[in-house]
């Protein structure tokens, strides 16, 4: 068996693995859950790239540069910014009494 250093390993990247707009919205919804507003930052700006940075700057009206420092690791981004790229990706934001969910409501 290979003994790896935590050095070695590659970073987990999971826009690799948000292939379609469901997967996206199940992965962002399941972050927020988390509490953790950073973790929920980092999703979305997982989620930009899975679905190319260029054109989320463009439609949210960013540069991609600008894009990229918004939700790098430790950022956080107005909340103005969150609602453009979360609009740029086709998402909407709701919210829903605790314990609901929007299906239920």
């Amino acid at each position: 068996m290979a003994k790896y250093k935590i050095s070695e390993l590659e970073e987990f990247d999971a826009s690799r693995y948000l292939g379609d707009d469901e997967a996206c919205g199940v992965y962002l919804t399941e972050m927020l859950k988390e509490n953790d507003m950073g973790l929920f930052l980092s999703a979305l700006g997982e989620v930009a790239k899975a679905r190319g940075m260029t054109e989320i700057a463009k439609r949210a009206g960013m540069n991609r540069e600008s894009l990229y420092k918004s939700f790098g690791k430790g950022k956080k981004p107005e909340f103005e910014t969150v609602l453009k790229v979360s609009r740029a990706l086709g998402l909407e934001l709701q919210l829903t009494p605790a314990g609901e969910t929007p299906e239920a409501a």
